[in-house]
C-alpha cells in the first residue's frame, strides 16, 4: 500500500492571480519536473499554436486565458510550454476508465486512471472577475476531472476511446469551462452541443433540479440521453466504442445489480469505495485503477471526497466556504494499492 495525498488549494481573486499562485507553488515542484521531462520525450507530436489557442479561450472562457497569463508570470517560460503543460487544448488525452451513478440529490463518481497522471491537487475557487465558485480535484493543474459549482451544477466525464481526434478542447479543460460558465444541466448540455471536442468522452452532468443527462461527445457527434449509470462505452454511437470493453460493462452490470440497495448516497459511496464490490477498481498498471471516489450534492452546495479504496469520506460544506469559512486541515491523506509512483510525490522520470 502507498500512502497518498492531496493538497487542498484555496483562493478567492481573479484568474490571473489565481495562475499566478499557482505557478510561485509549481515552480520547483516535482510535479513540474515530470510535466516537462514527459513533454521533452511528445515534443515532436505537438505543436503549440498560440493564436489559436487564445482566441479559442477568448471565446469560451476568457478568464482561464488570464490564469494562463499568471502562471507565465511566475513560472517564468513561453506561451507554447504554458499551453503544453497545461492548456487543454488540441493535446491527447490518455485512456482511463472511470465509473459515474447519481441520484435525484447526488452524483457519485470513481476516477480510474494511472498513478503517474495523478497531480494530488483539490481546488476550490471563487472568482472575482468572471465565473462561478468551483470546488474538485483537478487535472493538469488548470483542468477539473469532476467537480461542482456555487449553482450546484455537478458533474463528472468518462473515456471512451482515443481514435481519430479532432481539434478541440480535452475532457479535463471542457470541465472546467463548463463549471466556471454553466449553472444548469441543461447549458452545459448546450455548450457541449457548440464546443469543439478534442477526444471521446462522456459527461455526466446534475443540477439542483435532480435532473441527470448523459452527453455522448466526440469529434464527429454528440448525443443526449437520460440514464443514472454510466462507465466507459457509447449507448447510441456504439460504432464509436472500443473493440474491448469487457471491464466496462462488469462494472457497469455491477453497479445495476446493487442499485436497489444503493438508494441514498451513503450506499452509493459505499457501493463505489468499497474495493469487493465490483466497481472500485485496481488495474492501476492498465491505466484503469480507482484513486479517488467523490460525491456531490447539487441542493446542500456539500462534497464528499476520499483517495484510495474503504475510505470514509472527508466532507466539504461549499455552502459555507462561498461565506467566507475557510477549509481545514491543508490535505487529504488515503491509500492506494499499488507501488507506482504518483505525479506530484515521485520522480517519474530520471
Amino acid at each position: 500500500m502507498k500512502t497518498i495525498h492531496s493538497d487542498i488549494i484555496q483562493f478567492r481573486g481573479d484568474h490571473f492571480q489565481f495562475g499566478y499562485m499557482q505557478g510561485k507553488k509549481l515552480k520547483d515542484s516535482v510535479t513540474l519536473e515530470n510535466r516537462q521531462k514527459d513533454w521533452q520525450i511528445k515534443r515532436a507530436r505537438f505543436i503549440i499554436d498560440v493564436p489559436e489557442t487564445e482566441a479559442m479561450f477568448k471565446r469560451f472562457a476568457p478568464g482561464i486565458w488570464d490564469e494562463f497569463l499568471g502562471l507565465q508570470a511566475a513560472l517564468e517560460l513561453p506561451m507554447e510550454d504554458v499551453l503544453r503543460n497545461f492548456g487543454g487544448y488540441r493535446i491527447d488525452a490518455l485512456p482511463s476508465g472511470c465509473s459515474i451513478f447519481t441520484g435525484e440529490d447526488f452524483l457519485v463518481r470513481n476516477y480510474d486512471f494511472h498513478p503517474q497522471t495523478y497531480e494530488g491537487r483539490f481546488v476550490v475557487f471563487q472568482p472575482t472577475d468572471s465565473g462561478y465558485a468551483v470546488i474538485g480535484p483537478t487535472s493538469r493543474i488548470t483542468g477539473r476531472m469532476d467537480g461542482m459549482n456555487e449553482t450546484g451544477l455537478a458533474l463528472g466525464y468518462n473515456f471512451i476511446h482515443r481514435k481519430k481526434p479532432g481539434d478541440g478542447f480535452v475532457c479535463y479543460m471542457i470541465s472546467r469551462i463548463i463549471l466556471e460558465t454553466c449553472a444548469t444541466a441543461e447549458e452545459a448540455v448546450a455548450l457541449l452541443e457548440t464546443i469543439p471536442h478534442r477526444g471521446s468522452f462522456s459527461y455526466v452532468v446534475l443540477d439542483a433540479s435532480g435532473e441527470t443527462f448523459i452527453v455522448e461527445s466526440s469529434p464527429r457527434s454528440v448525443d443526449v440521453r437520460k440514464a443514472a449509470v454510466c462507465t466507459n462505452h457509447f449507448e447510441i454511437h456504439q460504432q464509436e466504442n472500443r473493440n474491448y470493453l469487457k471491464d466496462s460493462y462488469a462494472r457497469l452490470d455491477a453497479i445495476a445489480a446493487q442499485s436497489d440497495s444503493a438508494t441514498d448516497a451513503h450506499q452509493a459511496f459505499r457501493l463505489f469505495n468499497d474495493t469487493e464490490k465490483g466497481v472500485f477498481s485496481k488495474l492501476y498498471k492498465s491505466w484503469a485503477g480507482t484513486i479517488h471516489t467523490s460525491a456531490y450534492f447539487p441542493k446542500e452546495k456539500k462534497m464528499w471526497f476520499a483517495l484510495g479504496g474503504n475510505q470514509e469520506p472527508r466532507v466539504f460544506d461549499f455552502a459555507s466556504w462561498l461565506e467566507g469559512e475557510a477549509v481545514e486541515p491543508e490535505q487529504i491523506t488515503g491509500e492506494i494499492d499499488t507501488a507506482i509512483g504518483f505525479a506530484h510525490m515521485d520522480k517519474i522520470r530520471v
